[in-house]
Formats: structure tokens, sequence, C-alpha cells
């Protein structure tokens, strides 16, 4: 019997979203892992889905732009969607691509607090 894996904050993992409602991000994909490592007590994890980038992206506040790196594990240049923040069980977890910067994981989270509106 295997273990769930024990995703931290700032590691971007291959995350299985599918089965995916309307707009929602599908397949598997990156994602980074973004809640604090103390915080909750189910298993599951806050993740935020990665994309390929594209120009247009530059003008949203909830994309930040991720270059791909050996650290980071991304193998093309992408952009995390703060927008299609998501909770997920760490059955849905594939595998680790790598890990961010903490500067880039604050920023990650500067821009999940644009989307709720917090100050």
């Amino acid at each position: 019997m295997s273990t769930a894996p024990t995703p931290n904050r700032g590691e971007i993992w291959f995350v299985d979203f599918d089965p995916p409602v309307g707009a929602e991000m599908a397949k598997v994909r990156p994602a980074v892992v973004i809640n604090e490592d103390h915080i909750g007590r189910l298993p599951l994890r806050l993740v935020v889905p990665i994309t390929d980038w594209k120009p247009g992206f530059a003008g949203f506040v909830w994309f930040v732009p991720l270059a791909a790196d050996a650290t980071n594990g991304l193998t093309k240049n992408s952009g995390a969607d703060a927008f299609q923040i998501k909770s997920v069980s760490l059955r849905r977890f594939v595998r680790l691509l790598g890990k961010l910067p903490d500067a880039q994981v604050d920023e990650i989270a500067a821009a999940i607090k644009i989307c709720v509106g917090a100050t």
C-alpha cells in the first residue's frame, strides 16, 4: 500500500485536476502548493495551477510569471493563475517537479490576496 505524498509550500507538483467542471483547469498539470505547511488538518493542500505563459497574461494581476529553470522543474515559461486557487486531495498529487523561491511564492500569495479583495 502506497502512502500519500506530503507536498510543502512552494513546491511544484504535477496534479491531476480531472474531472473539471465548466471553465476549471483540467488534466494533469503543474501546480504550486501555496498553503502554509502547518495550516489545515485534512489531507488537502491549497494549490495554484500553472499554465503556459502567453503575452496577454502580463496585463492580469492574478497571473504570476514563472520562468522555466532546473530548480522549479518547469520546461517552458509559465504562469501561476491565482484566480484558480483550489483545495485538492493529497491523492491528486502525481509527481514533484521542483520548488519556487520564497519571493515568487509570496508574489503568488499577493495575487491571491488581490483576487479575494484582502487588504
